[in-house]
């Protein structure tokens, strides 16, 4: 029987450290803000809202909420940004995607300042992580998925760790920091040949999925005593929430596995807060 690696415990673990850095801050009269900006009320991201507050207000970070109509111009909003760029009260931003599509996404992703980016949706913040600069941050699940290895002591250096998805949200960022931290990395996407979808997924030490796609890495691409890290959030057949692994098919076979839910999208607002709290603590140099 695989082990379970929870979300709930890492969270927990990181909400603790950032408590402790936010009180070292709050000494020195720097109080943490983060802003967040949301067009319109889809329900995906009042969901991720909520979380996000309730783990504002467990750590002490403030939260200054900018929510704007959904036919909201292009214009307006990069005031919008622009303003929260030159406020030095507000020291990260969260801006829920994707835009309305009248709206230059790219453009108004590019006028947010990378040094207040907390989910790495500027290409500033995607240089910092693919040529480890230290400007900007990485995409919050992403570094979810760090930490979570990190807090159940997964060896990575030297070990074979094989991606399956190739997104700017998570794929691409998490094969940089495993490579970062000396791992031997294989990316497969939606264009992999399937003998080789199925050969890259056996032979590896550690395996990240973040295809979005219901159950679809089952038995017989995964191979023995894995540590399995399943960032997918989809529905299945039967209307239930699961990951892009068909657990019950992996589990038997793996070392460790991630449950959806429970697993690393717990994980991602408290990475947030840590964010935030690094911001914060950037301003004071």
């Amino acid at each position: 029987m695989a082990e379970l690696f929870k979300g709930a415990p890492v969270a927990k673990a990181i909400t603790e450290r950032n408590k402790q850095e936010l009180e070292e801050l709050a000494s020195k009269g720097i109080t943490p803000t983060l802003a967040i900006v949301r067009l319109g009320e889809k329900p995906g991201d009042l969901s991720y809202e909520r979380g996000a507050l309730k783990r504002a207000e467990k750590t002490g970070v403030q939260v200054r909420q900018f929510v704007f109509p959904e036919d909201m111009t292009e214009e307006a909003l990069l005031a919008e940004i622009e303003k929260i760029n030159q406020d030095s009260g507000i020291h990260g931003v969260l801006m829920f995607r994707p835009l309305p599509k009248h709206i230059n996404e790219k453009a108004v992703c590019e006028a947010l300042a990378p040094e207040k980016d907390m989910d790495g949706i500027t290409s500033g913040s995607m240089a910092g992580v693919f040529m480890d600069t230290g400007i900007g941050y990485p995409p919050c699940t992403a570094e979810a998925v760090m930490e979570m290895l990190d807090h159940y002591g997964v060896e990575l250096k030297g070990k074979k760790a094989t991606v399956f998805g190739r997104s700017l949200v998570i794929g691409k960022p998490v094969a940089m920091m495993l490579m970062a931290r000396h791992a031997t990395i294989t990316v497969c996407h939606s264009r992999t040949r399937s003998e080789d979808f199925a050969e890259a997924g056996k032979g590896a030490d550690i395996v990240v999925t973040a295809l979005g796609r219901a159950k679809m890495i089952g038995a017989d691409t995964l191979g023995e005593k894995q540590i399995i890290i399943d960032v997918g959030i989809n529905v299945d057949k039967e209307g239930n929430l699961c990951g892009d692994v068909d657990f019950d098919a992996a589990e038997p076979k793996a070392a460790a596995i991630t449950p959806v839910p429970g697993g690393v999208g717990s994980v991602t607002t408290a990475v947030l807060m840590k964010h935030v709290i690094q911001a914060a603590g950037k301003t004071e140099n």
